[in-house]
Order: C-alpha cells, then structure tokens, then sequence
C-alpha cells in the first residue's frame, strides 16, 4: 500500500488520464504527488529524464504520459507515434528502476491485443495474431513498454504492473478536429453543428464497429487500487465489459449535445476493428467495479468541453 506521504511522481498529468489520476490521489489524501509539464521535463529526451529521477527519487510511478492520436493521427503518422512513445516509456521505466522506485505502473491500451482476439479480449490472448494495421506502431510501443516492465520484475525483481484501458473519454479529453478520438470528436462536431444550423453531419464509416467505453475517472480509481492491491506480470484489463455499435454511440451523443439534424455515414472511409471488447473479470475479481453509466458520463464530457477555452486549439 502507498503510504499518503510517499512521494508519487504522475507523468503526464496534464492529458485527461494522467489529470484523473491526480484528482484520485488527491481524494484519497494523497499529499506528494510531483508532477512536471512537457515544458519542464521532456520524457523524450534520456539525460533529462535521468537527472529528474537521481533528483527527485520518486518512490512510485504512475507511467500515463503518451503520444495519441485518433485513427487518421495513427495512420498517418506512425514512425512519430512509434518513436515518440518508445523513447518516452523506456526512458521513465529504465530511470525509475535505475532510481531506487518502489512500484510503477504503466498506462497502455487496449489497440495492444490482436484485431481479431477472441472476444471479450482476455489479457492472455496478447500476441497470439496480427495487430490492427492502423494503429500497429503504436500499439507495437505499448507492447514494448509493458514487456519491459515484465522483464525488469523478472530480471531484477521490480514491482512493475500495467493496466490496459478500453476506449477513455471524459474531463481533460483532446477536442482537436483531426487528432481526437471518436467520442470528443462526435461531441465537438455535433455542437458545432447545432451552433451552426448545420441539417446534416457525415460520419465515417458504416455505423458497425462494436466499442467499449470508460468514464476516465473510473480508470482512474482503478490505477490507484491496482497500485495498492496488484502486483503481477500481466497486464488487467480496465473497462465496463459493456459495448454498443458506433452508430448508437453517434445517436447518443447527438441526442445529449442537442443535435437535431439527420446523421449521414460514409462507407468509402475506414470502420477499423469491427470489435474490441476487454474481459474485464481479472479486474473485477480483484475487487473493483465500474461506476459510470455511459449516458452520465458523456453528460459530463460535454460539460467539460463547453467549459474547455482550450478546446478549439488542442
């Protein structure tokens, strides 16, 4: 368990993952929690990571700083996203082990199992088939990072953990058009249109795709148990176990935002993963449950957007 005054580094606490899992900390009286912007510490660069660490000597880590990207970002961009990533998590993971830390946990992603897993995806099916070409690189460095982890607790006897999320949404997320992933991006489309009178929105795809969404203040509060319950070379799955078509997800959002046009499809334009689905009862047997409801959560979201000056930049 962390003691509430250990010293807690979070990198990348200024992305919507990172941010939640300050707010949990902090709720749960978590008082020496060291963060640093991008600004004041690039993690891609090894000398000032090294020099961070032999100074601060964080004795936990929580690993969510990340390149993302919606699927055009991750299909367009892939030796940036795989560079970048790569270089950051080998960086942190290799200078808090160097540094004395006494347990890290490191942020993945669900793109990391097989475009066609059995589903729901059990943690055990990583690496049995191909990858989702779209979004192979960086999926590819996620793989990486929680490998390495693996391998220091078995080589040297660390306390590494991963967690692989579902699909996140939630306070803090990127509304930017052309990098966002698919529920901010329908938010922000949608309000755009209705401020605009726009009568039609065009969505890529067919509608098909079956996915899976968690409020990111759920994952969150799963980090922050896993870090004080689970120690274990394999990564545990965090999601509802719930999922609906991109279709219902698109009517759903447009309802909430308060859209009153008709919604359009473009099948000439990728789907991605016809389904992606995480067996979360390694989660759930270890004692944690989701708490928010899509529906609330998306609620949420869109507060959080119409309060978000920085939304039209990012």
């Amino acid at each position: 368990m962390m003691e509430k005054n250990a010293k807690i580094y979070v990198a990348g606490h200024r992305g919507m993952v990172g941010s939640a899992i300050v707010r949990c900390l902090e709720k749960q009286g978590y008082d020496n929690i060291i963060v640093r912007t991008h600004k004041e510490l690039d993690l891609t660069r090894q000398t000032e990571v090294e020099a961070f660490f032999e100074e601060e000597k964080p004795e936990y880590v929580f690993l969510a700083a990340a390149k993302v990207g919606g699927i055009m970002g991750n299909a367009t961009a892939k030796a940036d996203f795989m560079y970048d990533n790569m270089i950051l998590e080998m960086n942190v993971i290799n200078a808090a082990w160097k540094n004395g830390c006494r347990k890290l946990e490191f942020l993945g992603s669900s793109c990391i199992y097989p475009k066609f897993a059995p589903q729901p995806m059990k943690e055990n099916c990583l690496l049995t088939s191909s990858l989702e070409e779209t979004n192979e690189a960086y999926a590819l460095a996620k793989i990486s990072g929680l490998k390495y982890c693996e391998y220091l607790n078995t080589q040297y006897g660390t306390d590494y953990i991963s967690v692989m999320p579902t699909n996140l949404y939630g306070p803090n997320d990127n509304y930017h058009p052309e990098h966002s992933h698919v529920l901010p991006a329908l938010i922000r489309r949608f309000h755009e249109a209705k401020e605009a009178g726009v009568t039609s929105v065009t969505c890529w795809g067919d509608g098909s795709p079956l996915r899976e969404f968690l409020y990111v203040d759920d994952l969150a509060d799963l980090c922050v148990f896993l870090m004080n319950n689970y120690s274990g070379n394999e990564t545990v799955n965090a999601g509802t176990g719930k999922e609906l078509t991109i279709k219902e997800l698109t009517e759903m959002v447009a309802d909430i935002v308060g859209y009153k046009g008709e919604i359009l499809w473009d099948p000439s334009k990728p789907n991605g993963t016809p389904r992606k689905l995480l067996d979360v009862s390694k989660a759930e047997r270890l004692g944690w449950h989701y708490k928010t409801e899509l529906p609330d959560g998306i609620r949420l979201t869109y507060e959080d957007f119409l309060n978000n000056p920085m939304r039209a930049e990012r």
